[in-house]
């Protein structure tokens, strides 16, 4: 058998098959494992939404009126991108105005996010707590005193 290939050779290339391009070795799913991805900041502002959520905000209101046995995300979903395509540029301008609003406070909220950023990590921290320090440390002491009096009645 002249182009048959031996069991060696066949081995030989499944094991290349199991390394990528880059000589790293796949995973499943073939994803790359998440290398120190920075958690999301829970007071960044979040992105405005678009004309079409706008109107889909206006439009799943109507349409649990109208479907009240209709439950389905996915129904509501097509029967908005539906009713938005057959829509005219002249009806789409209310949402677009609303949406253009929304875009221009978060780009308001946005900046103050960054200039808190920028001002350093020990500013975000006080603010953050929501409690100034007499609070906090007039907590300390009570948790003191009563830390004591636990100590007393066990023995």
């Amino acid at each position: 058998m002249k182009g048959a290939k031996s069991k060696g050779e066949s081995k030989k290339a499944d094991a290349k098959l199991a390394v990528n391009k880059k000589g790293a070795v796949a995973t499943k799913g073939g994803r790359k494992p998440a290398k120190g991805k920075e958690p999301k900041d829970p007071n960044k502002p979040k992105r405005p939404p678009s004309a079409f959520f706008v109107f889909m905000e206006d439009f799943r209101k109507q349409f649990k009126k109208d479907n009240p046995d209709n439950k389905a995300v996915s129904a509501v979903g097509k029967a908005a991108g539906a009713k938005w395509k057959s829509l005219s540029e002249a009806e789409k301008a209310p949402y677009a105005a609303k949406a253009e609003k929304r875009k221009a406070e978060y780009e308001k909220t946005m900046k103050a996010y960054n200039k808190k950023q920028a001002e350093g990590p020990a500013a975000v921290e006080e603010e953050e707590s929501g409690k100034s320090e007499s609070e906090v440390h007039d907590e300390n002491e009570d948790d003191d005193e009563d830390g004591s009096e636990e100590e007393e009645d066990d023995e």
